[in-house]
């Protein structure tokens, strides 16, 4: 099976032997996303909220650059470097996904990279 690299402007570039996404058939396998603004590579300012957001943000413009959307994402993971900001992430998925809502997973982790408190990853069916 062949498979392709996906990648926008309009997400993060890639900060390591990485690409934003890879299609492979039918499906497509979204690199983790840190709140981080596109155009800055910095993290956006702002409470755990806002970097959430810009999570979603950063991996719904990958998903588009896909040919895809949200609200194909079969598998995602998420990863908190604190397990009291769950309820948060569920709340701020409500906004971007409809139901039936993706498989999930989210993980407790030590750190993530450039000190963000949050990152996902997701697995898209086009």
């Amino acid at each position: 099976m062949s498979k392709s690299a996906i990648h926008t402007e309009n997400a993060p570039a890639a900060i390591g032997t990485y690409s934003q996404a890879i299609r492979a058939g039918g499906l497509v396998f979204l690199s983790g996303q840190i709140p981080l603004d596109p155009a800055t590579m910095n993290i956006v300012g702002g409470d755990f909220e806002a970097r959430t957001r810009q999570v979603f943000d950063n991996l719904k413009a990958v998903a588009e650059a896909a040919g895809g959307s949200l609200d194909q994402i079969v598998k995602l993971t998420v990863y908190l470097t604190d397990l009291a900001n769950f309820a948060t992430v569920n709340e701020v998925m409500a906004d971007y996904f409809a139901e039936p809502f993706p498989a999930r997973a989210a993980l407790g982790v030590a750190a993530l990279p450039k000190g963000a408190d949050v990152e996902a990853e997701a697995i898209l069916a086009l």
